[in-house]
């Protein structure tokens, strides 16, 4: 077959460089934005934090300069557009410095006092960093033997590991080291002096009886155990007093420097009156550094008998102008966005605001709003995607106003937070002994007259994360 060439002509759209990072400044929440506008200040040294300069007494303002008249001399205006950023480059995060030790360092730290060789501390160390951040050890002693003799040349077998994980199951917080649930329950049980009958009880179930428990079959165990339903009841409150995840009962290391959420909106309710503003008090405001609008007002006047280096400076200024201005001009962008979709928001949801109740929000769905405001629903997402607002009633995230709608028997549409309420409430209330399945659930919605399918109620209720009907059951 010959080859051929041939001219093929169609249409793409692409966003420019400067479409990309307007998109991404208006994904920041307000602590992000913070840091993007000082990184930005600190690279582009044409932009000025300060709000305004005082001038000096019978000092006069030059109104005759136009920047912009200058910025049009010589450049093409595409050429001044500068992309600092590559597709490698992302937004700063915030750096949160522990000055207490990790989870892992902790435990490597008790080991110190335990009395062993050389090899032995060798081999601790390493089973310690294959320990997950929940405390477990979730992989095969064998494939654990194989890495060590790849990583440090130590020859071991299974047999000297298990002798060293025992060593490990010693040390706080109690049911470190166990490779499965019920090894870190039988170690903290077997942890306490002189147990009480009813954690001997509870030994015994979690030894023999453990698959039943965990599927809360009560009535075979305690048939089985042939003992009465106070004692069956007090071991079955002392296995559930035990911890599932030993490593997150360690106060140290990224448990105490997790971040808290900064709200992007403040929204205050007073005489019945709203007063919604975004929440920028240490967000820098910018203008162009009067040192280098003076610096080209010179280069200006003198542009005939300019240098080389000369040249390249008002080069090099023109450029950082322009992206300072583009800058600038985004950051306002932004703003007006996120207050215009607030204020949608506010509008759509006002009676939800003025107490918080959460019967009173209406269905909403990006496209509501999109269509208030005449923003695309992509938009819209960005905007409503990590903000948070502070109302009178609390902190919370925009997501959580939005919600699917439901149509009632009259006709009437309710947003699906009040179901999830009607929810919660059936299920808080019921018998711990009988408790009510998503089909007995269904039927109640329904004689509410919310007409609702039994699989919808299951996914509300693993939204408002609470088991099904077998693992909420009580003795």
């Amino acid at each position: 077959m010959a080859l051929s060439q041939r001219a093929l002509q169609k249409m793409m759209q692409k966003l420019s460089p400067q479409q990309i990072q307007m998109i991404k400044l208006l994904e920041l929440p307000a602590l992000q934005l913070e840091q993007r506008i000082k990184q930005e200040i600190e690279e582009n040294p044409v932009l000025d934090e300060e709000v305004e300069i005082k001038k000096e007494e019978g000092e006069e303002e030059n109104t005759n300069f136009s920047i912009d008249e200058y910025m049009q001399d010589d450049v093409p205006a595409y050429k001044s557009y500068i992309n600092n950023y590559s597709k490698e480059d992302s937004i700063s995060k915030p750096l949160y410095v522990a000055d207490r030790l990790t989870f892992h360092e902790y435990l490597s730290e008790q080991l110190g006092y335990k009395n062993l060789t050389d090899r032995e501390r060798a081999l601790a160390d390493y089973l310690v960093g294959s320990l997950d951040d929940d405390g477990y050890l979730r992989r095969e002693l064998l494939f654990v033997s194989d890495d060590i003799a790849f990583s440090t040349g130590i020859e071991t077998d299974e047999a000297e590991l298990e002798r060293i994980l025992k060593i490990i199951q010693e040390l706080e917080p109690v049911g470190v080291g166990a490779r499965n649930l019920q090894e870190c329950l039988l170690l903290q049980i077997n942890a306490v002096q002189d147990p009480s009958p009813a954690q001997v009880l509870a030994k015994n179930i979690l030894t023999n009886y453990f698959e039943e428990f965990t599927k809360k079959h009560y009535e075979k165990m305690k048939s089985r155990l042939g003992v009465c339903i106070e004692d069956f009841r007090a071991a079955i409150e002392e296995i559930t007093s035990l911890t599932p995840r030993p490593g997150n009962m360690y106060a140290g290391g990224a448990a105490s420097i997790a971040p808290t959420v900064t709200p992007d909106f403040l929204l205050d309710y007073q005489n019945g009156e709203f007063d919604l503003q975004l929440s920028y008090a240490n967000v820098p405001e910018m203008k162009i550094s009067r040192k280098y609008l003076e610096m080209v007002q010179d280069l200006s006047a003198k542009k005939e008998k300019q240098s080389d280096s000369e040249k390249e400076t008002v080069q090099f200024v023109k450029h950082k102008i322009e992206s300072a201005k583009w800058f600038i001009s985004a950051i306002k962008q932004r703003h007006n966005t996120l207050t215009q979709t607030m204020q949608a928001i506010l509008d759509h949801q006002k009676d939800y605001f003025v107490d918080g109740d959460q019967a009173k929000l209406r269905p909403m769905i990006l496209k509501d709003i999109a269509d208030i405001t005449g923003l695309d629903v992509s938009t819209i997402s960005r905007v409503v995607n990590s903000k948070y607002i502070q109302t009178h009633f609390g902190i919370f995230s925009l997501k959580t106003l939005f919600s699917e709608a439901m149509q009632t028997d009259s006709g009437e549409e309710v947003s699906s937070h009040e179901i999830k309420k009607i929810l919660s409430e059936c299920i808080e209330n019921e018998d711990k002994r009988k408790p009510l399945t998503d089909e007995t659930l269904m039927e109640t919605l329904n004689q509410k007259g919310y007409q609702i399918a039994r699989r919808t109620v299951a996914k509300y209720r693993e939204m408002l994360n609470i088991p099904v009907a077998r693992l909420r059951k009580e003795v």
